[in-house]
């Protein structure tokens, strides 16, 4: 079980042991450094870019809480749960790069909210899922080679390095805001 949070955040799954306690741990600390980033910001504040970047704490929020959806989907349903990269058009990827932004009436508040949701279907995956090793071929995209398979256990291990890198980001973009860090 994973400690609240100051943004009154919490997740909890049944108690689990070895493998899938360490994947549950690694995810919860880096989501945990990912919404730590938003503590005391307004929602305009979250959707404001103070660097070069096109990001915002509250798209990446957004924006991870939807890759981890998806890689979620590809453990259960296999790649055509996922988009064909390689036949999007611009409009589709224009459609996309909405999940980096916050929207009109969009809120923190709404973004962690869905967030935990995400999280949550996810650690519940972790513990009931029968086989870690159970694989699907990569859907079509041009970063990913053909005929290759990830297990669920690469996938969870991608979901916790996607968080973990967007924490960062997320970090970067905090402190440009208001000088605030998530460590030091």
């Amino acid at each position: 079980m994973s400690k609240p949070t100051s943004l009154d955040e919490t997740t909890s799954a049944p108690a689990v042991t070895g493998e899938r306690a360490d994947l549950l741990e690694a995810l919860a600390k880096q989501r945990h450094f990912l919404r730590f980033t938003t503590r005391d910001l307004t929602d305009e504040q979250v959707g404001q870019r103070p660097t070069a970047s096109e990001l915002c704490l509250g798209g990446l929020i957004k924006h991870v809480a939807s890759v981890e959806r998806g890689w979620v989907a590809f453990i259960l349903e296999g790649p055509s749960s996922m988009p064909d990269f390689t036949s999007m058009t611009e409009a589709d990827f224009a459609k996309r790069a909405d999940e980096f932004r916050m929207l009109p009436g969009e809120t923190l508040a709404g973004v962690l909210k869905e967030y935990a949701e995400v999280a949550h279907r996810t650690d519940e995956l972790v513990v009931s899922l029968p086989d870690l090793d159970a694989d699907h071929p990569l859907p079509p995209a041009p970063w990913n080679e053909p005929g290759v398979r990830w297990s669920a256990r690469r996938v969870l291990l991608h979901i916790v390095a996607e968080t973990a890198q967007h924490a960062g980001h997320a970090d970067i973009i905090r402190e440009s805001l208001d000088g605030a860090k998530s460590m030091g």
